[in-house]
């Protein structure tokens, strides 16, 4: 335990070395050179920071975050009353780190408004034919009719809001999301699509795909990981059965597929010997989601997935954190946003650097072993 609060107390030392510079702006999605410069609140990844500043509240309630973070859910809420980058699925990402969690944690009713605005927002995205949120694009374009494995980490905005306003409406579309992306996406070996096309005139699945994975048939590894803790919530909200088969299962090919160091490449076609870089985010998200599902399970299961997670937990600490705000302004080195393959139609993006989600899942990572943390999702 003791190193595990050691760890905290060095990420809140990084936070506090740019919170001065990120409250009015926001870090970009990427570091270069292992220093975040200033953005917008624009992008799918600004909810992370702001996320960052409420766990670093929780652990030490100095008003300095809660202040930090208060100003931005204002952001958040002009964001979305303003329609600004919000044309996507991503209002999970954006609005449960930032703004559920200052409801959660304070009240703000501004937060919960912003909230539920974000919701509504991602429930017009639900696609008849097909039974999906579509992630991207024009909404029934047929070049954009598909859904993502990351869109399970937006759900649990959806199964928010309707606790917290009765209607059952983003709960069902919730469920049937799912359940559709849960039956395509994946594989028979328990690796995971990217994403996964739809016909549009039928809504019959048509082919699964890669965005940013190696190529269409590989397992990218943040994706394999969003599988990980999208089913672990899955799980949590709805206690149905099939959904802890599947983590099982995408979370045994995960760990099986790990390098000797214990550190995933990006995509999982590469292993021990390879030259192409790690993502240290995907290590971060599968240790929340085996955390998150050992608190459903028998004591064996439960012992053995909280192992797991707090060994490669241990690894970031002792590999990847960021330790020194001279070395760099992020928490989490080693990860990649983006990595170019001769089969995916992706730039080199943020590779072998810092970024947000990375850094917020390896601080929600730790709080997770140092308390019984409520999750913001």
């Amino acid at each position: 335990m003791s190193s595990i609060l050691q760890a905290i107390d060095y990420a809140i030392r990084q936070i506090d070395s740019c919170l001065p510079a990120f409250i009015e702006k926001f870090p970009f999605s990427h570091s270069e050179g292992n220093f975040y410069e200033a953005s917008e609140n624009v992008e799918w990844t600004t909810g992370f920071w702001t996320g960052e500043l409420w766990l670093a509240y929780e652990h030490t309630h100095a008003s300095k975050y809660k202040d930090a973070a208060l100003r931005q859910v204002a952001s958040f809420k002009e964001r979305i009353l303003n329609r600004i980058d919000v044309d996507h699925h991503d209002m999970g990402f954006l609005y449960s780190p930032s703004c559920v969690a200052a409801y959660k944690l304070t009240g703000s009713e501004e937060g919960k408004k912003a909230a539920l605005l974000a919701a509504d927002n991602l429930v017009s995205r639900f696609q008849l034919k097909g039974q999906f949120i579509q992630a991207w694009g024009e909404l029934g374009s047929e070049g954009n009719y598909r859904l993502i494995i990351d869109c399970l980490l937006n759900l649990p905005l959806l199964f928010w809001a309707t606790e917290e306003s009765g209607d059952d409406t983003y709960r069902d579309i919730a469920l049937k999301h799912i359940d559709t992306a849960m039956r395509v996406i994946i594989r028979d070996d328990a690796s995971t699509y990217h994403t996964y096309y739809f016909d549009t005139e039928t809504g019959e699945p048509s082919k699964g795909v890669t965005r940013q994975g190696y190529r269409d048939g590989s397992a990218w590894s943040r994706g394999q990981a969003w599988g990980i803790y999208g089913s672990a919530l899955a799980y949590r909200h709805t206690k149905n059965p099939k959904y802890f088969d599947l983590f099982e299962r995408m979370t045994k090919f995960f760990l099986d597929h790990l390098p000797a160091d214990r550190v995933p490449y990006w995509d999982f076609d590469f292993t021990d010997g390879s030259d192409e870089p790690k993502d240290s985010s995907a290590s971060a998200i599968a240790i929340c989601g085996m955390h998150e599902m050992a608190k459903f399970l028998d004591e064996d299961k439960a012992t053995f997935y909280r192992s797991e997670a707090e060994k490669l937990l241990h690894v970031l600490i002792d590999t990847c954190a960021a330790v020194d705000p001279k070395v760099s302004n992020g928490l989490l080195l080693h990860g990649t946003y983006a990595r170019k393959s001769p089969y995916n139609p992706c730039n080199n993006r943020g590779v072998d650097e810092c970024n947000t989600w990375g850094d917020y899942f390896y601080l929600e990572a730790l709080m997770r072993f140092a308390k019984d943390w409520d999750s913001y999702w």
